[in-house]
């Protein structure tokens, strides 16, 4: 059986090139990316085996981008590589489809475990964040929960790209919609979301860490 095939995702290239260095004599990296668009074009053409990424990039953030992969082919498999070590970022990257979840400061044994326990088709969770997890996971979210669910799939699009300064012309190019399209799916988010302003919305994305601060 050959090695698995690994696709990296991250919009630091030090550090997806210093991924692919140090995962390289372990597994077959068919490519690397620097955005979530990116991501899921490559790997529903080069099809890994496993995908890794970041949560916070351009264009699309990696959360995002696992739900477009696991939509179109479901036999793709996820690792999250991430700086956040809160409980519930680690949730919301399952519920999304993850099935590992890593952190930047694991060392590089932990990285390796993740993919190969991860590609064997078993969920890998670090020790950091282990506690407390499961509690989160079947506990009932409150209704007043931040969540990327409250909004639909194009809607969390449209407001990752608003949140990156991109004007409504920009968001509407990058989506293949018209402009009045975008700006319905605005208005609904902001119905959705209850609030008044851009400003307000991009608060919420970063507290989505849809972007990164």
């Amino acid at each position: 059986m050959g090695k698995t095939r690994v696709l990296l995702a991250d919009d630091h290239v030090v550090v997806v090139n210093g991924l692919r260095e140090l995962l390289k004599d372990h597994f077959d990296i068919v490519g690397v990316v620097h955005d979530g668009r990116a991501l899921v074009d490559a790997a529903l053409r080069l099809r890994p085996d496993v995908v890794v990424t970041d949560i916070s990039m351009p264009l699309l953030n990696g959360l995002d981008a696992i739900r477009q992969i696991k939509s179109q082919n479901p036999g793709i498999k996820a690792v999250v590589l991430t700086m956040h070590g809160d409980v519930q970022t680690a949730v919301s990257a399952f519920r999304a489809g993850a099935r590992g979840y890593v952190l930047k400061t694991s060392p590089e044994e932990e990285f390796v475990a993740a993919i190969e326990q991860v590609a064997k088709g078993f969920a890998f969770v670090p020790p950091q964040v282990t506690t407390n997890l499961i509690d989160v996971l079947i506990a009932s979210r409150s209704p007043g929960e931040d969540s990327t669910e409250q909004l639909t799939a194009r809607q969390r699009e449209v407001l990752q790209l608003i949140a990156e300064g991109r004007t409504m012309k920009e968001v509407a190019s990058i989506l293949h919609i018209s402009p009045r399209t975008a700006e319905s799916h605005k208005y609904e988010m902001m119905q959705v979301l209850g609030v008044n302003s851009t400003a307000q919305l991009i608060q919420y994305a970063l507290r989505l860490k849809l972007i990164a601060n």
